[in-house]
């Protein structure tokens, strides 16, 4: 375990029940937001090659110089 994590770890150690509890909570929260932008990566880089098909045309040349 880093020293980092040994720091938390106590820090969290001397809050009350209740405040350990919010903690929690914070810690889902970042790891579904995570979670969230993994899949909108993930999503983004299996579409690009269909959009590609699609917006490069000569018709939307135009668009891609603004």
């Amino acid at each position: 375990m880093s020293a980092t994590e040994q720091a938390l770890l106590e820090k969290i150690r001397q809050l009350p029940p209740q405040r350990v509890a919010e903690v929690e909570d914070f810690v889902d929260f970042l790891r579904t937001r995570e979670d969230e932008q993994r899949l909108t990566r993930a999503a983004a880089r299996v579409s690009e090659a269909s959009f590609a098909a699609v917006w490069n045309n000569d018709d939307d040349a135009t668009y891609d110089r603004l």
